[in-house]
């Protein structure tokens, strides 16, 4: 039963969102297929890619770099008594020849290598999300993964001289690397007008899923067939093509439309038009109280949470459960590992048309996130579950994972773009504090799979950690599916902001027109 109050606030809000965006119907888009913008997105697609690479390839890597038949072993039996002793149960393949690297790192150790790089890479999300607001995203993400980059070439040196400089160095990547997602986020809020933010959002983080893809295979391939011994080469070969994008990124990407110096000004006025209004971009002090009081604030960092938490267990610890518990091997593991994550880079596709039709046609925008959202987290929760039980099949086991992997590309159109939706002028904002504390929670996956499967790499004991990541999804989806919102909220209504006489945090650039802020389009007049 819905009350008066609640009518009164629903048709508050749907007065402010028309308030704050009748120019969406005011300013056509431009013709022609591609655009500015496009060619922008484009160019933070392939740096989610190569951040993603940077991230995953030790995953793969560890696996070569490790040597398995030095470790301690459960009796074999086990394996076999974990399936039953059933026909088609595997056997356990222990005369792999990739299983002998030059490195005797138990579980805990692995856990740790693993880990390393997160730690650095929460460090930075917040500042880097503060300091994009006020002078820019560009640079701090340019920098950030060349810095990254580089540091990923010095990993084979790091290892040889042992597990402390690799650590170290694997910790200065993730302080690198932490500027990707807020700065990705910032940029994003300048340059995708709403009507097409579920489509190149979710292409743009698709990227993720596509570094991944290329990475898993390649670094495998590269491990067994690579020069400099093999793993190193994973490494030498990523770290390159990373300082690359970062430079391209750093002489071609522009901060917004208005300080791009070629754009086409029909699609200027459009993309800020759509974004701000005739008025232009404001830049008001950050309203943290009313952020932290907000539950839709709330909603989208629970899911952000279980979606690191479950993803991390995937990514980190899946060519190591492809080892273990489905003797692949080393060539086997990264295409089998990598097929997740293209199942869930086709679906992240094709589930954020979905949503923009769905939004198209009248649903509304919490509406549309909420379905969305909840196939990408339920689905691989379920698949979690199942896949815990199917390890005595390899090829139905990779399948589920695939499937429910598949699913979770959801998340790109749902709680993932979520931010923009509710505050677009503090989305970097938004998402460096969740990307944080969600990173944070997903440092715990790589540390309580390690000490899970720690001197009992069977299915009985995958299938603790794979409920663990289920729960969490199911929890957090749970949690955005109550109380999530896709209306701007009140905190970000520019209608609301107090007139300032020079505001600094304007990207740094910002010039003023007869006293309206014009984020740098407009030159300061003198006032006569």
């Amino acid at each position: 039963m819905v009350t008066p109050a609640e009518t009164v606030v629903s048709s508050t809000a749907k007065e402010l969102e028309a308030k704050q965006q009748p120019q969406e119907k005011d300013v056509p888009a431009p013709r022609g297929c591609l655009g500015s913008r496009h060619c922008m997105t484009l160019l933070l697609f392939l740096g989610m890619a190569n951040a993603y690479v940077m991230r995953t390839n030790m995953s793969v890597a560890i696996v070569a770099m490790v040597n398995h038949t030095a470790l301690p072993q459960v009796h074999e039996a086990m394996d076999v008594e974990d399936c039953g002793g059933a026909v088609g149960s595997i056997k356990p393949r222990r005369n792999d020849t990739d299983g002998d690297g030059e490195f005797v790192w138990n579980t805990y150790t692995q856990s740790y290598i693993l880990s390393s790089f997160f730690y650095g890479y929460v460090l930075t999300q917040i500042p880097f999300g503060v300091l994009a607001k006020r002078y820019g995203a560009k640079y701090f993400l340019g920098v950030g993964m060349l810095i990254n980059s580089v540091f990923g070439l010095l990993v084979p040196v790091a290892a040889y001289a042992g597990v402390g400089p690799l650590i170290v160095v694997r910790f200065i990547q993730g302080l690198g690397e932490g500027p990707i997602v807020p700065c990705t986020h910032a940029l994003l809020a300048k340059w995708v007008p709403p009507n097409e933010r579920s489509r190149m959002g979710a292409f743009v983080y698709a990227g993720a899923q596509f570094g991944t893809v290329v990475s898993m295979p390649l670094s495998g391939l590269l491990a067994a067939y690579g020069f400099a011994g093999g793993w190193p080469s994973i490494f030498y070969v990523f770290g390159v093509v990373g300082s690359v994008w970062s430079l391209v990124f750093l002489f071609y990407g522009h901060e917004d439309p208005e300080s791009h110096p070629t754009i086409d000004p029909a699609e200027r006025k459009y993309i800020v038009n759509s974004l701000w209004g005739p008025a232009g971009v404001s830049s008001p002090p950050i309203p943290w109280i009313s952020i932290l009081k907000s539950l839709p604030f709330w909603a989208i960092l629970m899911a952000h949470i279980g979606q690191n938490y479950g993803y991390e267990t995937l990514m980190t610890e899946l060519p190591t459960f492809m080892k273990q518990v489905l003797h692949f091997d080393i060539k086997q593991n990264g295409t089998a590992s990598a097929l997740p994550y293209l199942a869930m880079w086709i679906f992240s596709m094709l589930l954020s048309v979905l949503t923009d039709w769905m939004i198209s046609t009248r649903l509304s925008h919490t509406t549309a996130r909420r379905i969305v959202n909840s196939l990408g987290q339920y689905g691989p929760a379920i698949a979690l579950v199942i896949a815990s039980y199917t390890g005595c099949n390899p090829l139905l086991t990779v399948a589920i994972l695939t499937l429910g992997m598949g699913l979770n590309g959801g998340i790109y159109s749902g709680f993932k773009v979520n931010h923009l939706d509710i505050s677009p002028r503090f989305a970097g904002i938004l998402m460096s504090f969740t990307n944080c504390t969600a990173n944070l929670a997903g440092l715990l996956a790589p540390v309580t799979a390690g000490y899970i499967i720690h001197g009992r790499p069977t299915q009985a004991a995958w299938r603790e950690v794979f409920f663990i990541s289920a729960g969490v999804y199911i929890f957090c989806a749970t949690f955005y599916l109550i109380f999530s919102s896709g209306e701007r909220q009140s905190w970000d209504d520019p209608s609301t902001d107090s007139p300032r006489p020079q505001d600094p945090e304007a990207n740094g650039h910002s010039k003023k027109m007869n006293g309206v802020e014009n984020n740098g389009a407009a030159i300061e007049e003198s006032q006569h």
